[in-house]
């Protein structure tokens, strides 16, 4: 089976979870063995994993160009060969003369979310229609709104079924103040659809309810972790005996809910002072969230390392006592997974996704601070309660695996493929 896949991140370039999810759905469908994915994105790296074969949109011609083989060697990344160029050039369908294209014929992309996103985001589905003349497949998954264009352009010119993959919907980002523009790409995105798979049950209930689709063709499709590497596995934790660490990583935005976080911090430390809190992150919201902590009077007990990478991610994992994420609107939410895989237990708010499949964590909702913070100071004072929680939570989660997730996408790819056209 072939699949033609459009996404807008992808490892070892990570903006966000997107990045994450679109490594872990596709070495999970990889793990199949008989399935092959093709993955556009606008501008790949050139460092991307070989498990699959990956187009950068920023090398496909939409105009054509009479360039010799040995300039394009040279200008063209490892990951495109001359040929593959060529093949691209003989399958332009329109006359795109009037974009702004470079010497190759080939649109530029900045990479990432730049201030243009929704000109990039429609460049890349002027080119999904080139690539899906010129690839072969059976079946086009997209993620998220910025490629659902590109998927609907591909099914147009191709025929082939569309399935489109929900990771959040702008109710989530929002909070309720919907932008009518991402609003009206997701609900096209989602009317073409042959199959909406989504991270939760909870964001089915939204894509069903806010976009008026058919629950017969949506599909709660839950995240999952990759095994732990043993670099990771080998990072020690610290000893916490006289002082525990209470994290909280991600996102400093309003869908992160950091604030409670911040309010929980200060009602657990009315209590006792033997705990630091961490806000480890960037976001709209940090300069806030810095002055809420002055004015609490807390700012000694809290700390703001920035944006984690890599395997910066895990250490603070390693390093904390207790994970936190008090998520507003979590579509998933697989960070308590990578703590809980770091033997931290997690607390998650009752408005996050994966608390559909996970048990061994404590749920409280993310506007109860007293709850939070409860729960908190339970898991730093009562060592039973976190023995149990560190080792039942990692036994949990090293069951969510994502080549499981990888069966069950293939199998509705299946169920998409028998029923298209009927």
């Amino acid at each position: 089976m072939k699949v033609l896949m459009f996404g807008w991140e992808f490892p070892p370039k990570i903006y966000g979870g997107l990045a994450v999810a679109s490594y872990g759905i596709t070495k999970g469908l990889s793990l199949q063995g008989d399935v092959e994915t093709t993955f556009c994105m606008p501008k790949p790296c050139g460092e991307e994993e070989q498990f699959l074969n990956i187009i950068g949109m920023n090398q496909v011609p939409i105009v054509w160009r009479d360039v010799n083989y040995d300039y394009l060697k040279e200008r063209l990344p490892s990951y495109m060969t001359p040929e593959q160029y060529y093949a691209f050039r003989d399958h332009i369908y329109a006359d795109f003369s009037y974009m702004h294209v470079n010497d190759l014929g080939c649109m530029e992309f900045g990479g990432g979310y730049p201030s243009n996103l929704h000109e990039e985001i429609n460049n890349f589905s002027v080119i999904a229609g080139v690539v899906a003349r010129q690839q072969e497949f059976d079946i086009i998954h997209a993620h998220d709104w910025l490629t659902y264009p590109a998927g609907v352009h591909a099914k147009m010119v191709s025929g082939k079924p569309l399935c489109i993959h929900v990771h959040a919907t702008d109710f989530d980002r929002s909070r309720g103040k919907v932008n009518p523009t991402v609003y009206a790409m997701e609900k096209n995105g989602m009317d073409h659809a042959d199959c909406i798979m989504c991270v939760s049950e909870l964001t089915r209930q939204t894509v069903i309810h806010q976009y008026h689709q058919d629950p017969r063709k949506c599909f709660a499709m839950h995240n999952a972790v990759y095994p732990l590497s043993q670099e990771y596995q080998d990072i020690p934790r610290p000893d916490h005996s006289k002082e525990k660490v209470v994290t909280f990583l991600g996102r400093i935005t309003m869908q992160k809910g950091p604030e409670y976080f911040v309010e929980a911090a200060a009602l657990v430390l009315k209590r006792t002072r033997n705990i630091r809190f961490v806000m480890a992150g960037s976001g709209d919201m940090l300069n806030a969230m810095i002055n809420m902590v002055a004015e609490r009077g807390i700012a000694d007990r809290f700390h703001f390392p920035g944006f984690q990478r890599g395997r910066q991610v895990y250490e603070t994992y390693k390093q904390s006592d207790v994970f936190v994420m008090p998520s507003v609107s979590e579509p998933f939410g697989i960070a308590p997974l990578e703590a809980m895989q770091c033997g931290t237990p997690s607390i998650i708010s009752k408005q996050s996704g994966c608390g559909e499949i996970l048990t061994n964590v404590i749920k409280t909702d993310y506007w109860d601070i007293h709850a939070m913070a409860d729960a908190i100071y339970a898991l730093c004072t009562y060592p039973s309660l976190f023995n149990y929680l560190q080792e039942e939570g990692k036994k949990e989660v090293d069951g969510i695996t994502w080549e499981k997730v990888g069966l069950r996408i293939r199998a509705l790819y299946e169920e998409v493929l028998k029923n298209y056209g009927k």
